[in-house]
C-alpha cells in the first residue's frame, strides 16, 4: 500500500510552474513613485506591485494625491486558464476586470466589455533600468480609446 501511495504523494510537490514568475509583468514587481512635471494642480503618486499568497497572486496598491482629493486603489492580478486576469478596486466605486496580455516593452490590461459599453486599457512599459511609463486610456461606449492619463514612475 505504502509503494503505491508514495508515487501519489511526490505528484503533490512537483510544481506546476514557479507561481514567483509573472511573466510580462516581472518588471513591475517592487515599489514606484510617480514622477510630477512640477505644474500646479499635478498629482503625485506612488503604486506597488507585491507577490502575495505564496506568490499566487499579484497585488498592486496605488494612490495618487491632486490638490483637493486622493484617489486610491487595488488590483489583483491572477493565473486563470493560462493567462493572466486582473479585478480592479478604487475609491470611486469603480470594479474592472481586465484581461492582461504582453505588448512591445511593457504589458497591458485591457478591460472586458464590448464597444457598445465604457472600456479601459491601462499599459506599463519599460522606459530603461528602473523606470517605466503607464498610459490609461478610456473609450466610452462606441468610441475609440482616448488618453485620460500618462505619467513616467522610477522604482524606489
Amino acid at each position: 500500500m505504502m509503494r503505491l501511495l508514495l508515487p501519489v504523494l511526490l505528484l503533490f510537490l512537483i510544481p506546476c510552474g514557479r507561481a514567483d514568475d509573472w511573466g510580462p509583468l516581472q518588471f513591475l514587481v517592487g515599489h514606484w513613485t510617480a514622477e510630477g512635471g512640477g505644474k500646479p494642480g499635478a498629482g503625485t503618486g506612488e503604486f506597488s506591485f507585491t507577490p502575495e499568497v505564496q506568490d499566487h497572486v499579484l497585488v498592486r496598491r496605488s494612490f495618487a494625491q491632486y490638490p483637493g482629493s486622493r484617489h486610491d486603489d487595488l488590483m489583483i492580478i491572477y493565473r486563470q486558464s493560462g493567462s493572466l486576469e486582473a479585478m480592479f478596486f478604487d475609491s470611486e466605486n469603480h470594479v474592472i476586470h481586465y484581461r492582461v496580455a504582453a505588448v512591445a516593452g511593457g504589458a497591458q490590461f485591457l478591460s472586458d466589455g464590448a464597444p457598445s459599453e465604457t472600456r479601459f486599457r491601462l499599459t506599463y512599459t519599460a522606459a530603461g533600468a528602473n523606470r517605466l511609463t503607464l498610459l490609461f486610456e478610456i473609450a466610452p461606449p462606441g468610441k475609440d480609446f482616448a488618453r485620460y492619463l500618462e505619467a513616467s514612475a522610477h522604482r524606489d
